[in-house]
């Protein structure tokens, strides 16, 4: 009984540990940084709109970056 209860503490420990290094990686996605549309345009990308999401300049590489 006594090894049941500390497999399950080391399941939730593990579990708490890998959901803060997810919120850590969405937190750097969501602040990734945003250009104008003449920098993408300069950069040979092109301006998009997408419903609900605003526009993002598509850069030749196929990198989405969000315009300001």
């Amino acid at each position: 009984m006594r090894i049941r209860r500390l497999l399950g503490l080391a399941l939730a420990t593990a579990t708490l540990v890998g959901m803060s290094a997810l919120g850590a990686a969405t937190a750097q996605a969501a602040t990734s940084p945003t250009i104008t549309s003449p920098e993408c345009t300069a950069q040979g990308g092109t301006v998009t709109s997408q419903p609900y999401s605003g526009y993002w300049c598509v850069l030749p590489d196929g990198t989405r970056v969000a315009v300001s």
